[in-house]
């Protein structure tokens, strides 16, 4: 054996100044800054594309007895589609409506304009929204202001002597239950 074995040295580091420090580091932080932007972002646009036809249930509003004829009443029902934290945002009310030959009609309580929750006044015999001014007749169908249409009914059906609705997503102008 050699006395003087010679090992081999480690390649060179080149040294780091502060410029090529910063720059690295605001690399990093703006491609993390990226990511927490892109990623919601990038959900948001791909969620329509794996969107399937929309949550529909029937759902029980309450015996026939609770809605007089020729009245307007506030009802509410469950969503049967929610998730643990939706909490008392599950509850979705809307009118019902029993016609003087005892049919009925059920809107959603939501103004066709931007979604402000509509009032039903008995003495006027119509719904009114607080937001913009829109006035629905006792029927539903648009009186005045900035709606652009009536207000959105739900599907409903009578069994055993229950009001039941159709209920699950809410209505929109894209997509009316």
């Amino acid at each position: 054996m050699e006395e003087h074995e010679h090992e081999a040295l480690p390649p060179a580091v080149p040294p780091v100044n502060r410029r090529d420090f910063l720059f690295r580091l605001g690399l990093a932080l703006n491609t993390v800054a990226a990511a927490f932007v892109g990623i919601p972002v990038l959900g948001y646009v791909a969620s329509s594309m794996f969107k399937g036809k929309a949550q529909q249930a029937w759902v029980a509003l309450g015996n026939l007895d609770s809605f007089p004829t020729g009245e307007t009443r506030l009802a509410s029902y469950r969503n049967p589609f929610t998730t643990p934290w939706d909490g008392a945002t599950a509850d979705i009310p809307c009118w019902v409506r029993r016609k003087p030959d005892g049919g009925f009609q059920v809107f959603a309580i939501n103004c066709a304009h931007l979604g402000c929750p509509v009032r039903w006044f008995p003495q006027s015999g119509l719904f009114m929204c607080p937001c913009h001014g829109g006035v629905y007749y006792e029927d539903g169908s648009r009186a005045s202001g900035p709606p652009p249409r009536g207000l959105y009914q739900y599907e409903f059906r009578v069994r055993s002597g229950h009001l039941e609705v159709r209920g699950g997503e809410t209505p929109n102008l894209s997509e009316p239950v």
